[in-house]
Formats: structure tokens, sequence, C-alpha cells
């Protein structure tokens, strides 16, 4: 890569499917200023190959393309387009090594048991794939997200629908208030760089090394925390009694993708404690079968049709859903529940589907209805706790009138990557798990039993000191208070804030409006001045920037994939990412079904425009500036027009609305007045875009309504691809002309 060029990442499912019609039309656009556009494959089933290159054929082999950017964002060239991609959970990793295998790639099985040398290598390889794998590598700076001004007057001018409140409503969040990784945390500030040791002291005198080595530099900060399962199956118990007498839903809301090893545990405890009798008579003939519920009820119930007493199980389990609480349902009419698949319901994007749908969720019975939601952990369960209750006093918020909450998050180098990745562990046996560095002097240590989840984690003190940087550079650009959201009473909350009382002097801030509240007291903060039509900065760590650039988002806009996203890496390059919406399974299935993608691609029109406007500052390229400039107006003229997909078939899908950008685009820059041979280039492309209009929808149109062929789900065939995604000749053509 060079200082001409922009990568754009090929990922996963909906974001994955909209390249291969984006992306043409972006290449011919962005080579009139000398612009190369390149792709990286960061896809799950690219990092698959790419971690099993040594066994396959020596032309099915791939680049660590990962790797390669995680170099790249270390330089100050770096100009990287991140488009959302699929963190895997273990059913997830299963399903997409099933069908690499079918498309005759010679990737190993997932050992759920690793027994043998090569097990055990095979499981350390996926282990790097599971989870959170591609932010952290990729995140080498903080995070500023907020709705562009265009996007904002878009959504006040055309409201989304937000379901009414009832001040009876039974709605409510549950979590822990004992024996959690809030009540639990423990906290400390590294003096000096070196190295740390996890170890597990046993109850029997035994020392069991379980991270060897965990480099630390001086200044940052390093946390444990426990969550003991004794406690959790009690709190799981108490609250499925405590939903069925209160005639609510039951629904678990967790981040099994995220925090790829606690989370999926959690989840399987509680589908334990849904299923209590089912587990008690049949617990160790599922777990001989290599059932784990872990994996989810719907993982369960399929390997329940290979056992010889599998209707028997399945009976009981049907009985304890029927004897139960009424259990949320992901998808009532196919009869996915809650509990089905750890990764269907992530509490970022679920809570405030909820809270947008007047807190309900949907029941077996495909209605809606009061839900008690289940967050185990109380650090942010809170948060959502704040805005329900606003909701049942105040009413439903409205798009038309509110603020905005934008964020400035703290994620730089991997900071805050709670219950994930090597670091976060499922206690052997009982003893003392113990944080010690080189001397042997113990740092951090808990008290465990066996099965408790132990979690670790690191924020570097130069990421601490750019986050604080980037709060203030936002809130003298935009005059809005900067609200720290962090507890004083929490261990790592009371290290960040000394830090932040430390650092703030370094910078100007008379006649700044700069706050720290707790989670609780900073929502609160924030939702009053929503109704009054104020706009507040969050400053938050990584997770509840994750929270939240969902939660005001849906709120707000109606969906997060619409919001700006930049990273301004410390080394000096940029990730510009897609926005916060995820990678849309459920899109990929109707695209499969119907031909038919309803995708918004705003997300990455928002991301070029800023990347395209980064290069042109970096390098001096005018016309870099120019295709930035008309891009955003065409975004704009986009929104105006309600150039979006539609939600269902016979309406433009995201083919149809890459279109528009497309003509939107070339007359904007037709008429642009500061480069007149640009302009005359896309002249000639403007009239016949405009002219072929109905030619080139009815052919996008013609195609919907018919099942799809890609040829794969997580590694589609790339020419069956490109013929579904680019459907009308006369467009693909006209955008060729360029050229």
């Amino acid at each position: 890569m060079d200082d001409s060029s922009i990568i754009y990442t090929h990922t996963d499912e909906a974001p994955a499917l909209a390249t291969y019609s984006l992306l043409p039309i972006v290449r011919a656009y962005a080579a009139t200023a000398g612009v190369t556009v390149e792709t990286r494959d960061i896809s799950l089933a690219g990092r698959i190959l790419a971690s099993f290159a040594d066994r396959l054929a020596p032309d099915q082999r791939v680049d660590d393309a990962l790797a390669e950017l995680g170099q790249l964002v270390e330089r100050p060239e770096a100009n990287i387009i991140k488009l959302p991609n699929i963190s895997a959970s273990i059913p997830q990793l299963k399903a997409a090594i099933a069908e690499l295998q079918g498309q005759g790639f010679a990737v190993p099985d997932f050992p759920e048991a690793p027994a043998t040398d090569e097990e055990r290598d095979s499981r350390q390889r996926y282990a790097k794939v599971l989870g959170s794998a591609v932010n952290p590598v990729l995140r080498q700076g903080n995070s500023d997200r907020r709705a562009p001004a265009s996007v904002k007057q878009y959504a006040r001018n055309h409201p989304h629908h937000m379901g009414a409140w009832s001040p009876d409503s039974k709605t409510n969040v549950a979590h822990m208030h004992a024996d959690d990784f809030h009540a639990t945390e423990q906290s400390a500030v590294i003096a000096e760089p070196g190295s740390l040791r996890i170890e597990l002291a046993t109850a029997d005198g035994d020392t069991v090394v379980l991270r060897e080595s965990v480099p630390v530099l001086a200044g940052e900060v390093v946390d444990s925390a426990v969550m003991r399962v004794a406690a959790l199956e009690e709190f799981f118990a108490e609250q499925r009694a405590r939903a069925k007498a209160e005639g609510v839903l039951f629904s678990v809301h967790l981040k099994a993708t995220m925090m790829k090893i606690s989370d999926p545990v959690i989840f399987g405890h509680a589908v334990r404690a849904f299923f209590p009798d089912t587990f008690a008579r049949y617990g160790d003939a599922l777990a001989a079968a290599g059932l784990n519920p872990n994996d989810g009820l719907g993982a369960l119930y399929k390997g329940l049709e290979s056992l010889p007493d599998g209707a028997e199980i399945k009976a009981a389990f049907d009985a304890e859903l029927a004897d139960g609480p009424r259990l949320a349902m992901v998808d009532s009419d196919r009869g996915i529940t809650n509990l089905h698949v750890p990764s269907d319901v992530i509490v970022d994007a679920s809570m405030p589907a909820m809270i947008r749908n007047s807190g309900h969720m949907w029941g077996p019975d495909g209605e809606e209805a009061d839900t008690l939601a289940v967050i185990p952990d109380g650090d942010y369960a809170g948060v959502y706790q704040v805005v329900i209750d606003d909701c049942r006093a105040h009413g439903a918020y409205d798009p038309a009138t509110m603020g905005s909450v934008s964020n400035v998050g703290l994620m730089a180098q991997a900071a805050e990557e709670y219950g994930s990745h090597d670091k976060t562990f499922e206690v052997p046996a009982a003893g003392t798990v113990r944080v010690v560095d080189t001397s042997g002097a113990v740092v951090l240590e808990e008290s465990v039993e066996a099965g408790d989840i132990f979690r670790m984690c690191q924020t570097k003190d130069i990421p601490i000191r750019d986050w604080v940087k980037l709060a203030v550079n936002r809130a003298r650009a935009t005059g809005d208070p900067a609200v720290f959201w962090l507890d004083e009473a929490r261990p790592h909350d009371a290290r960040l804030i000394e830090k932040i009382n430390a650092y703030l002097p370094e910078h100007d801030t008379d006649g700044l409006q700069i706050e720290i509240m707790t989670p609780e007291a900073a929502t609160a903060f924030s939702l009053e001045r929503i109704r009054r039509g104020e706009n507040t900065i969050s400053v938050t760590g990584n997770v509840l920037r994750d929270y939240l650039t969902d939660l005001f988002p849906i709120m707000e806009l109606g969906t997060s994939a619409k919001m700006l996203s930049i990273v301004p890496l410390i080394a000096g390059g940029g990730l510009f990412e897609t926005g916060a919406g995820g990678s849309a399974p459920k899109h990929v299935q109707q695209l499969i079904k119907q031909n038919y993608l309803r995708w918004d691609s705003l997300g990455e029109f928002l991301a070029l425009a800023v990347s395209f406007e980064y290069l042109a500052q970096r390098t001096g390229n005018k016309r870099a500036q120019i295709l930035a400039d008309t891009l955003d107006r065409a975004t704009a003229t986009f929104l105006n027009e309600n150039r979006s997909p539609s939600r269902k078939v016979g309406g433009i899908d995201n083919r149809g609305s890459h279109f528009y950008l497309a003509l939107y685009w070339a007359e904007e820059l037709a008429r642009q007045t500061e480069d007149a041979p640009l302009a005359a280039s896309f002249s000639q492309l403007a009239r016949s875009l405009a002219e072929n209009e109905t030619a080139i929808t009815d052919q996008l149109l013609a195609v919907q309504g018919a099942p799809a062929d890609i040829g794969g789900y997580y590694h589609p065939d790339q020419a069956k691809t490109e013929a579904v995604m680019r459907p009308s000749e006369i467009f693909n053509k006209a955008i060729a002309t360029l050229g």
C-alpha cells in the first residue's frame, strides 16, 4: 500500500455481499483521482483459511490479511475502510468449517476436547479466529462515533417508528449484586515494564500456570475479576422464577461474540438454569454425547436427533419449556428461542431494539410482551434500567426532536478487552488465581471455586492519554458537554479517573463542560438533554462504547449502521468503520430465498467520504478532496430522495441504492467547478445513468422474488455472487466507461 491507496476490507454476510455491488463503482470513481482501492479478506472463512494455509493445496492458500493489516495500522499511511465482520461463536465457527470442508478445503474439525498435539495445535489456531479477533488487531486508535449532520437531519425529517410505552410496563433489567465481575473486580497500575504470569494455586497445593507471560508497560492499568458460578446459577434460577411470577418473558442478554470466552460459558449456565430437571436427569448423557449447553438449545436439539433416547430428552426439554416462564423468541415463526444460539441475542443490539419496541420482545405465541431482560454482570446493566425507567415515566423518545449522544471510546491497543482472548479462563479447580510479576510479587488475586470464570484485562497508558485528548478536542469542536462514564467506586474506573485528572490539565479546557459521572448518572443526564433536543458526548471505555453506539443511534436514527465511525490511529493513519450495525445474517437468508438484499450501505458511503478526505489532506490530492465533497453531497441527496433499500421485495434493494448513489455522485462531480476535466469525464456518465434510470432499475427489480445461488454462506463463490449482485448489464457497462 502507498499514500494513494485505500484498503477496503472484505468481511462477512450482508456487508460482504453488498461489496460485490458497491466496490466496482468505488474503484471506477476513485481511479479518476489516481486512487487505488485495494481489498483484504478478513472474513471468518478467510481467517480460517489463513490459519491453516500449511494444510491446504498451493492453489487454495490465502495470505494472512489480518496480520498484514495489523502491521499496517502501525504506519502513518494506513487508510483502511473496515466493514462489519462476524465475531464468531463456536457454533458459527463450526458451520464455517463444515462449509469450507464441503468446498474441498482440508481444514480440520474444531476439537472440543483436544487430546493429541495436532488437535491442541488446531484448537490454538481456532482460538485466534473466535470472537472479536479482528477489532483488537485493527483498532490501534480510539473511537470517534457520531451521527453525521445529514443523517441526523434526515431522521428528524423522516422519523422512524418508536413503540409507545405504558406507565404500567413490567419490563425491567435483572443483574447480580454480588459475586459477579463488577463486585469482585480488582485493579492495579503497573510501575515498570515487564511481564505478568497468571497462575492458579489450587486448594490441594499445586500451582497451575494459566498464562505464562502477559507483557505489560509502565503506567498500564490491569484488572482482574471473577464470576462465581454458584451465585450465577442461583441468580438465573431466581430470575426464572421471577419472570414466571410476574408474567413476563424471560430473556438473557450477553456478549457471546466480543466476550468469546466468558459469555458463552455464562450462556450455558442460563440454559442449564432454565431446564434444571432435564439437566439433573440427562446432563451426564448429554455431556457424554459431546452436547454442550454453551452452544445453545439449538445445538442440543440437533444433537439429540442422533441419540437413542433423544426423543425422551427432547420431551423433557419441551415439558420444562411449557412449564416455565414464557421464553423470549428470536424467531417465533421458526421456534427459535432466546436460548437457541449464544450469538443471536447480543446485548448491545437486542436491548435497544427492545426499548424502541415499547419494552417488548416477541413471545412464543408470536405476540409482543413485557420482558425481564437478564444481564448477569452488574457493570453496565443499570444503564438500560435507567432508560427503561425514563421511558416508563415519560414515554418514548421522539426522533423528530431528540438530541444526539455521540461517543469517544477508549479501545486502542486492545483496551478493556474483557472476557475475551487469552486472559480469561473457566477455572479447573478451587483455589486462588494470582497475577504475579517477574519478582514473584502478587499484583492481583481472586479466590475461586471450580467452574468459576476468571478474567483479566489490560488498558495501556498511551491510549488513555489519547482518549482524554480526543474527548477534549470533540468538546472544543462541538461545544457540547463531554461526560466520562466512570464510577469511582469501581476499582478499574478509579484508576482511569486518577489518570484523567492528571492528563486533563495538559489541554486547554477553558469554557468546556467536562464531567465525570457514574454510568447510571451519565445516562440520566444524557436522557434529560435528549428530551430537550440537546447533544452530549459520551466518553467511555471499550464495552460501553460498544453498547452506547447501538443504544442511542437505534433510538435516534432507527439503526446504528448510519453512524460515522472514525478511528484516528495513534501512529497517524486512519481506520474508518462503516457503522456499528453488525453483519445482518437475516439479510443473507432473504437474499438466498428471494434474491433481495436489504442491507443499507449508508455506513460505507459515510466512511468512504472521510477516507477520501483523509487521503487528500495527507497527500495534497485535490481530486480526492473533490470526490469526498461530492460524495457527501450525493449522500445527502440519497437520503432526501429516500433511496435506502426498502424492507420488502418489489422496491429497490441494496443494488438499487448503489445505482442511485452512483447517479447522484456522478451528477455532483459533473456539476463541480474546481476541476473542469474531471467534471467533463463524469458528465457523460451522469447523462447515461439518468437517461437509462428506468431500464437499469427494471433490470435490478426483475431478478427479485426467486432464490439466489451464491455458492456458500461463509465462503460464497466469487463468480456466482458477482452475477447475483451485479444483474444490470446496462449499469455495469456505464460504470466501465470510466475505465
